[in-house]
């Protein structure tokens, strides 16, 4: 069965299997190609990152990404909790066509740790909370570039449009953050209410948007499929639908390395150094305890205040 250790989390004991088990390779630019992070390591940087993840986390239905073999091996993404979960797990009950699904909610350390023991290595949100799953209290803008690059090569335009965001949405008085995805791009992120219907906030982001892609055709693009593109950088508000998730704050990335989904200060955006895959699970706690973010999401917004000054903006 192999070597089992236990940990505290709040009042809960929760075991961890197998924690010398290689699960995460080095990254692309290591010295040699040897599996650099265990289930221990994965594990382990959850506990230390959980005081500052779960406030982005409770109440909310999740999508788990898991890799049972480690991440080479293969993946899948979990929406419904398995009977074997703990009774103490929270979980939310919500209608999908045809049916209903019951998510895991992680509102405590000790679901966070016992998450990561069944190999769960990214956890993807929705935007609203359980209770009120049709208005969400966050609106996301995910930037996609465009190719293959690396994040280091991609990053000039990703900046550059979590820029123009930040900067229309400040126009209409709405306060913006961003974020790393941990992958290649970087996602905008606004507090709003919970009172407005998840279509109208999605419906809200695509006007954003599409002012931004109107003003600089030739680099932003708000076409959803590939192929009509063009090779412009992808302006992403999808994930602002009904029952769509997107990764959660200080998440590990299934890639190479490890790297971490972050919040980042504004002023971090243009720091040396810094690319959509800049932190990984050994320095994103000491950006956690930045709070990069402070105060934001103590600041909700309503849209309507916000759709008019956009759309005068628009007919200016």
């Amino acid at each position: 069965m192999g070597e089992t250790r236990t940990v505290r989390a709040g009042r809960r004991t929760v075991a961890l299997h197998r924690p010398r088990k290689p699960f995460i390779p080095e990254g692309a630019d290591a010295a040699d190609g040897g599996a650099a992070y265990t289930k221990g390591d994965l594990f382990d940087y959850y506990r230390s990152v959980a005081p500052f993840m779960l406030p982005h986390l409770r109440g909310r239905p999740l999508m788990l990404e898991r890799h049972p073999d480690g991440v080479p091996g293969p993946r899948f993404m979990q929406k419904d909790t398995p009977d074997h979960y703990p009774d103490w797990i929270s979980r939310a009950e919500v209608a999908k066509e045809g049916g209903t699904v019951t998510h895991t909610v992680c509102d405590d350390s000790a679901t966070l740790l016992y998450l990561a023991d069944q190999a769960c290595v990214t956890l993807h949100r929705w935007q609203s909370r359980v209770g009120r799953v049709d208005r969400p209290d966050r609106m996301v803008f995910d930037l996609d570039p465009a190719g293959d690059g690396a994040p280091q090569e991609v990053y000039g335009p990703v900046r550059e449009a979590a820029r123009l965001l930040g900067e229309l949405l400040d126009q209409v008085g709405l306060p913006s953050a961003v974020m790393t995805t941990g992958s290649r791009g970087l996602h905008v992120v606004v507090p709003v209410n919970g009172r407005h219907h998840v279509d109208d906030v999605r419906d809200f982001a695509k006007e954003v948007t599409d002012v931004v892609a109107a003003a600089y055709p030739d680099r932003f693009t708000t076409a959803v499929r590939k192929k009509d593109r063009g090779g412009r950088l992808y302006l992403d508000v999808l994930r602002n639908g009904y029952a769509q998730t997107a990764v959660a704050p200080f998440s590990v990335r299934a890639r190479p390395g490890a790297p971490v989904a972050v919040p980042l200060a504004w002023e971090q955006l243009d720091a040396p150094g810094t690319h959509a895959a800049r932190w990984t699970i050994t320095d994103a706690v000491a950006q956690a305890r930045t709070d990069p973010w402070a105060g934001l999401l103590r600041s909700p917004r309503a849209l309507g205040p916000a759709r008019r000054k956009l759309r005068a903006l628009r007919r200016g």
